[in-house]
């Protein structure tokens, strides 16, 4: 039993790496609070789901991110690029209208029923580990997990690219006098951003279901990482989710009457015992 919860735990927490990647750069970047970033990861899972209805589940898999990056790309454009002088909660309201308005977008389009994705056949298989049976896709969220991680934190650290970003979440105007078109790469991160909450989505849907509430669910969770590893920290982030991961899966079999309330006592301690978070505000 332990070591089902364990995995479990390893699983969502794998996925919710996934999804506060995007968030933490963006936040790290715009120093937006983006409430629509559930939203996005809603919109990539049903347009996922469409696309796979079409093909394949592994075409949906590059096109759900794909069309949330262009998707990414237009919001920094015409949202977070016009109210970055604005203040902090006026932007928030307007992320916070996004959200509303997607989820009335996939009403409108995909109706209020729950749907699900079914495991690509690639994958629909067992592990055998210690006398358990441990489902080969779960697996695979674990490896998209992780890949996410040591891509997203070689790119920051070896990459030029990489170097801009730090150096404009950390002084953004410093670097643009430096020659950087920080507009340019504002757009590139926020559209990456999009793209992981996209990817988040459609790999959740084969073994999460879709409905027009699941950016609610993903986007609390997403934000009590964000905010136990330090905004705008990337690798706060990953440990975070992993630690969230587990606690919610032990938590729901050990101590379900307070399961849902654990990661927020968790949260609460943190910002008393450190309030930058875990690995404070670097990227």
């Amino acid at each position: 039993m332990l070591t089902i919860q364990l995995f479990n735990g390893l699983v969502y927490g794998s996925l919710l790496i996934v999804m506060c990647s995007g968030l933490a750069l963006i936040y790290g970047l715009r120093r937006v609070v983006n409430f629509a970033h559930g939203a996005l990861y809603m919109l990539g899972a049903y347009i996922g789901y469409t696309v796979a209805g079409y093909s394949n589940f592994w075409v949906a898999l590059l096109v759900a991110p794909l069309v949330m990056a262009v998707f990414g790309v237009l919001l920094d454009r015409y949202g977070f690029r016009l109210l970055q002088d604005r203040e902090p909660l006026n932007v928030m309201l307007v992320t916070f209208g996004l959200l509303l308005i997607l989820e009335d977008l996939v009403v409108f389009v995909w109706g209020k029923a729950n749907y699900s994705l079914f495991t690509p056949k690639l994958l629909d298989f067992s592990v055998s580990l210690s006398g358990h049976d441990l489902p080969a896709y779960r697996i695979g969220v674990i490896v998209v997990g992780l890949s996410v991680a040591v891509g997203l934190t070689l790119w920051l650290r070896f990459s030029k690219a990489g170097l801009f970003v730090r150096a404009a979440s950390t002084d953004p105007i410093t670097t643009s006098m430096q020659g950087v078109n920080t507009d340019l790469l504002s757009a590139g991160v926020v559209g990456l951003g999009s793209a992981l909450a996209g990817l988040a989505g459609i790999v959740a849907a084969p073994f999460l279901s879709l409905s027009p509430h699941m950016s609610s669910d993903v986007l609390i969770d997403s934000f009590v990482v964000v905010v136990i590893g330090g905004l705008g920290s990337l690798a706060g982030a990953f440990g975070a989710a992993l630690l969230l991961g587990m606690m919610q899966s032990l938590g729901a079999v050990y101590l379900p009457e307070v399961s849902v309330l654990l990661p927020f006592i968790f949260m609460i301690a943190v910002l008393i015992w450190k309030p930058s978070g875990l690995a404070g505000s670097r990227t």
